[in-house]
Parts: C-alpha cells; structure tokens; sequence
C-alpha cells in the first residue's frame, strides 16, 4: 500500500514539474543577478559646447545638462507644427511619454532651436513658446526648453564620410539640419540623428531615448554593486 501511495505522490509531482516547471525556471533566472541584454546606442563623438537663451530670456548651456539625455530638434515661428519637424508627433510620442519621469537621473530634455526657416537663429521666440503653453499638455519649460542660438555648431557632425550639414533643395529651407533631431547623451556624445518628419522617425527617436535610459541604469546598478 506504501508502495502504491509513493507512486502516485511521484506521479503527481512530475505532472507539477511538466505544468510548471518552465515557470518555476522563469522565476529562478528572474532572481538571480545576471544583466538583461540589450541593444547599446553607438557613439558618434562628442558634440560641441552649445549656448542659448531660452524664452525667460536666461543664458544656457550645454554644462547644464550633465545628468540628462538631450534631444535636440529645430522649429519655425512661421509655420511651427509640420514645416521642418511634425511638432504634433513630437509632443504625444515623446514629451508626453516621458514628462511623468522628468525628475529622475538619466531622464530626458529637449531644446528646441527657433529659426526663421533658412537655418538662420531668431531671437523673438514668442510665437513657438506660446504655442506649446497652449498646445502641449502639462507644459514645463524647464524640461522642454525653447531656445535662442545658433544650432549649426551642434550640427556640425561628420561620420562614415557623411555630414548633417548638407545644403539643397529636397530639404526644407534649403538646409538639412533643420529637419534632424539629435541625441545627445549625458556626457555630451552623439547617439542618434533621425529625422523629425515622419511619425515612424519620431517613434524611433523615442525607442532609442528608451534605450539609453536602460544604460544609464545599468550602468548604475553596476556601480552601486561595486560600492
């Protein structure tokens, strides 16, 4: 009879074993210390020093932004929300989506430079800071800032024999960098160009904002585990 109840205990903890037992295995990796692995964004360089003055009229630059990731695009008081970037899709896919986690290490800034549409700076930033106070919902200027400057230093970037700053008709204004955004790091590196025309682009743009926070915690979690 002892023979027969240990039997049919084995029975029904190998039916368990065959029902559960990727999830228990699951459950096992999930706790142990190995690293998620995941795509790293390549280095294009260090970007230039840049200043600006935002739309309270206060001097900025580049130093300030030591603890932040930094995306960088170009607008137009003329025609603000599809001439050279689709502001629209700038907003809701990537303001919208990360000002929740604004406050914390490695989030996300974005400076946007004003031109008159021929790449040339504007000091009147009015007609584009206004448009988001009423237009982007829950609006800080301290995480999305409006600036005054000249952005072609930051563009100014060459690699694989390509430059950002390219001249011609196909591109609006007759200047390329006016339809880039740029991703720059917390060390001031160049990690991304995409262009902010298109949806799917700006998409991109905000998966790769993601990556790169997966990094800076990673690599914060590697030095907390060294201390």
């Amino acid at each position: 009879m002892a023979v027969k109840t240990t039997a049919g205990r084995t029975k029904r903890i190998l039916a368990i074993l065959l029902l559960f037992g990727p999830a228990f295995m699951l459950i096992f990796i999930s706790t142990r210390s190995c690293q998620h692995k995941f795509k790293e964004l390549d280095d294009f360089g260090l970007a230039g020093n840049y200043t600006f003055v935002d739309a309270q009229g206060k001097k900025r630059n580049s130093a300030e932004f030591d603890n932040y990731s930094v995306l960088i695009n170009v607008l137009q008081p003329t025609c603000p929300e599809n001439c050279s970037v689709s502001f629209w899709h700038l907003n809701h896919l990537i303001y919208q989506k990360m000002r929740g986690n604004a406050r914390k290490d490695g989030s996300l800034r974005i400076i946007t430079f004003v031109t008159d549409g021929q790449g040339n700076p504007m000091k009147d930033l009015s007609a584009v800071s206004d448009m988001l106070y009423d237009q982007v919902e829950g609006y800080d200027p301290n995480i999305w800032m409006v600036a005054s400057g000249d952005p072609k230093r930051l563009y100014d970037f060459e690699h694989n024999d390509a430059r950002l700053l390219q001249e011609g008709e196909e591109y609006y204004g007759g200047e390329a960098f006016q339809e880039l955004m740029l991703l720059l790091d917390k060390n001031n590196h160049l990690r991304m160009v995409l262009s902010g025309k298109s949806e799917g682009m700006i998409r991109r743009m905000r998966e790769h904002v993601a990556l790169l926070k997966k990094q800076y915690d990673k690599d914060n979690a590697n030095q907390n585990r060294k201390n």
